[in-house]
């Protein structure tokens, strides 16, 4: 079993470091500790996540532990992976909030009672200022800016927060602190990953093995699944909406998707791949919703999805929605049809995307009672007139 573990986790890594070496530990049958970290910057984690839970959870079933670490203090620094400009720092309140919803969705994929939970202010918060510079003390300057994300910057002539230096040497140290055999990521977090090995080393520990995996394209096809970019597919998501999202991906994602998340096996894989592209993205929305809410929320939205699209049908079942006294860009905002606030509004009305009862409406449209409000292709809401 061991065997066909490693070759698994192979296939789907993009890059092992050290390879040999890990598999040597699993050959000889050590138990290990294998870490992933989880930013708290937005409340809900998404499809993509489920590369690396995937991952953990075959860990875990060959009888090793899984050691999360939910970075609730180098949230309030901002992970600068793969970014161009500085994050904004977020507050300890904020980070806790977004936290505490983590733990619920996790456990879709992961086997709680060998799951190892931990946050990083544990050790990180009550570190004092000789603890800081005894832990920037253990790599230099020029290793931390060879990161491409720096290295970029730097180029452009844009920003780099001080703080920002800190992430790594944090995150290494995170390591240190629970005593991480392996460490997984996306491949954005490569150089942080194999930073934290150098922290290790430095602390005399062993340094941890590192597995990176691909990231996930979100429904726009182009940049990386994300919450702050707006086109993710939550895990914690309604079932219409998992469903809907899939079925807007772009036909050229479908087969990452249903190799890197769809949890099915390798027989139904190709089954899927083998259907016409609305086909095969149908199977796939049922098959993400049916791992997240189950069977009959599958069904579900699977029927809603066709008498919305297929029968040009609004739903029998929607939120309604008082709009006395309220013009149309404070109903879009009110509903939440248009979650940002009054300008989101206004470029969804300007775009032709809301409608009345299946008709596009402009700015000043005046409100009936019962009237069907949409926006998008999945969001419908009834609005009641006093």
């Amino acid at each position: 079993m061991t065997a066909k573990f490693f070759e698994r986790l192979r296939e789907r890594a993009v890059q092992i470091h050290n390879e040999e070496h890990l598999k040597t530990r699993l050959e000889r049958g050590d138990k290990l500790r294998v870490k992933l970290g989880l930013d708290p910057t937005a409340p809900d984690l998404h499809v993509g996540h489920l590369v690396v839970l995937d991952v953990l959870r075959a860990f875990q079933d060959e009888g090793h532990t899984v050691v999360l670490i939910v970075g609730d203090f180098t949230a309030m620094i901002g992970d600068p992976s793969g970014r161009s400009e500085t994050r904004p720092i977020l507050t300890k309140e904020q980070a806790a909030a977004n936290a505490e919803t983590y733990f619920e969705q996790v456990d879709l994929v992961l086997d709680r009672d060998r799951t190892e939970i931990r946050f990083n202010s544990e050790w990180l918060g009550v570190m004092n200022s000789a603890d800081v510079l005894r832990l920037l003390g253990k790599a230099t300057l020029q290793q931390v800016l060879q990161r491409e994300d720096f290295a970029d910057r730097l180029k452009g002539s844009a920003a780099i927060g001080a703080h920002e230096i800190l992430y790594p040497f944090n995150q290494g140290y995170d390591s240190v602190a629970v005593l991480a055999d392996v460490e997984i990521g996306g491949t954005d977090q490569l150089f942080n990953l194999l930073f934290g090995r150098d922290i290790q080393k430095a602390y005399g520990q062993e340094p941890q093995d590192v597995a990176v995996f691909p990231l996930l394209e979100g429904t726009d096809g182009v940049q990386k699944m994300s919450k702050s970019l707006g086109n993710y597919i939550g895990i914690n998501e309604p079932p219409e909406e998992i469903y809907g999202k899939t079925m807007s991906i772009p036909d050229q994602l479908i087969e990452k998707y249903v190799r890197l998340v769809s949890g099915l096996d390798e027989r139904r894989q190709a089954e899927v791949l083998a259907m016409k592209p609305r086909d095969a993205k149908a199977a796939l929305a049922r098959q993400l919703v049916k791992r997240l809410h189950g069977e009959e929320a599958a069904r579900r939205a699977e029927e809603d999805f066709d008498l919305k699209f297929r029968k040009h049908e609004a739903p029998a079942d929607m939120p309604e929605l008082d709009a006395t006294n309220l013009d149309l860009v404070s109903a879009l905002v009110q509903s939440r049809l248009a979650p940002s606030g009054r300008g989101e509004a206004r470029r969804l009305i300007e775009q032709g995307g809301v409608r009345v009862n299946g008709v596009k409406v402009g700015i000043d449209h005046q409100f009936e009672d019962g009237q069907v409000l949409s926006a998008g292709k999945r969001r419908f809401v009834r609005i009641r007139v006093k």
